[in-house]
This record gives C-alpha cells, structure tokens and sequence, in this order.
C-alpha cells in the first residue's frame, strides 16, 4: 500500500511538473535579441508655427464648428426627391425644439393598441402575399 501511494505521488509530481521534469530545462530565446529598437526621429516636415502676439484665437464655437464639419464634412447636397418629401412633410413647419418636447414626460402620447403591436412583431416577408387581419 505504502509503494502504490509514493508511485501515485511521484506520478502526480512528474505530471504537474511538464516536459522539463523529463527533458531537461532548456535554454528559451531572448526577445529583446531578434530585433533592434529604431532610433526615435523628429519628423523632417514640422510646419507647426508658434501664435503671433495681437491675433485673434479661435473661440470655443468656431472650434466645435470646425470640428463638426471636419467629421462630418458639412452639409450634403439633397436630392430633388428628398427636398420633395421633406417640403410636404412639413420641414418648415417644425418647432424649432421639437426633440427636447418629444422626451418630455408631459407630452401627450396615443398608445395605437395590439394592433400597432402585432404589425410591427410582423415577420418581413417579400410582399407578394400581404394580407392585413384586424381584430374585431
């Protein structure tokens, strides 16, 4: 009994220890020696030129406005068909604060009911065999 137990602890010590325990420790690369650090370099085209006393700086809107156009390029050219349906849709007639009252928890809201709620749950199908069922 006493031979199987020190087998067994001698097996689980040789198991945990990996392949070193059987082969030997081997000799493992040094990372800092493949490859040789670049000297660091100041870029040859440096144009950044130091502000000149009496000039005006960019206030804070001019900033955020250059940086909004630089994102997103400024204002895209609409399409005839578009400019259409904006104008009957009413673009021209929208409160200027219509997104901050949309939020709003007193705006009044309709709720359309379960039927709103089983056309939008709807799966998309191709359109060919479209039928509406209102409950009655």
């Amino acid at each position: 009994m006493r031979k199987s137990v020190t087998a067994i602890v001698l097996l689980a010590a040789l198991a945990t220890s990996g392949c070193a325990g059987l082969f030997g420790k081997r000799a493992a690369p040094d990372e800092f020696a493949v490859a040789r650090n670049a000297p660091l370099v100041i870029p040859p085209d440096f144009t950044l030129a130091p502000p000149v006393a009496g000039t005006a700086g960019l206030s804070p809107t001019d900033a955020q406005t250059q940086a909004i156009e630089a994102l997103f390029g400024g204002p895209a050219p609409r399409s005839q068909s578009e400019v259409s349906l904006l104008e009957r849709a009413g673009r021209d007639r929208a409160p200027v604060g219509v997104r901050s009252t949309a939020g709003d928890p007193d705006t009044r809201v309709v709720d359309k009911g379960a039927t709103t709620s089983a056309i939008i749950a709807a799966p998309e199908g191709d359109g060919q065999d479209a039928s509406a069922q209102v409950p009655q």
